[in-house]
């Protein structure tokens, strides 16, 4: 029997964990399916972790240890087994294929990733710019592959003006991108419609500061 857990923690057996990073730990029973009798010592388990990069494609790194020794795991595929009581095997390379053989149903199981998208606006404008408005059917299409959604509309401004102007014009962003969403295959009713304002810059800036890459909207599909 193999059971396989995914670890999303910051440890696992002693592990530690840095970077961005999949990891899966694959563990084989060794008497599967056997009567065991009250008296008897429990099976012997041998974990086994795998470092697989994350939906972006880095990898990070992770230090596995156990029964007094540690390994390192920091490339893409990169496995290590651990018996219980021993130090960590040496660390070794699997193929894709073998990776897909030992835990490929488990990942085509997770859910997608969030897909993310940022739309700039012109300045003191609820007006997309043009090439922003180019992305909109990348956006309707991404919602009707995914299908049924949840989908995040968070408005953003640049530091020039007071506070509270910020909030408003963020809000009415988020409101124009929404709109032009639900106008097609969105139900409004999926839509989180949100205001940073001048909070949260994509470019941090002082006050007061013009900065096109902070006039924008931020739209996660989940």
């Amino acid at each position: 029997m193999v059971r396989v857990l995914f670890v999303p923690e910051m440890r696992f057996r002693g592990m530690r964990r840095s970077g961005a990073a999949c990891i899966v730990a694959a563990m084989f029973a060794a008497a599967c399916g056997a009567t065991v009798k009250p008296s008897a010592k429990p099976p012997q388990t041998r974990d086994t972790v795998v470092l697989l990069p994350d939906e972006k494609g880095k990898t990070g790194a992770i230090v596995v240890s156990g029964g007094g020794g540690e390994q390192v795991l920091s490339t893409p595929r990169q496995a290590v087994t651990v018996e219980h009581g021993a130090p960590p095997g040496k660390p070794a390379t699997l193929s894709e294929d073998q990776v897909q053989a030992m835990v490929g149903p488990a990942l085509s199981a997770l859910p997608q990733p969030p897909a993310q998208f940022i739309l700039y606006f012109r300045h003191d404008s609820t007006e997309l710019t043009d090439r922003s408005r180019k992305q909109v059917p990348d956006i309707l299409r991404v919602i009707r592959e995914r299908y049924p959604v949840d989908v995040s509309v968070v408005g953003h401004t640049d530091t020039l003006g007071d506070r509270r102007y910020n909030d408003q014009l963020a809000l009415k962003r988020a409101r124009a991108v929404a709109d032009l969403l639900s106008a097609s295959v969105v139900d409004p009713s999926v839509l989180e419609i949100a205001s940073h304002g001048k909070d949260n810059p994509l470019v941090p800036t002082g006050d007061q500061v013009s900065e096109p890459r902070n006039r924008r909207v931020e739209v996660t599909v989940r």
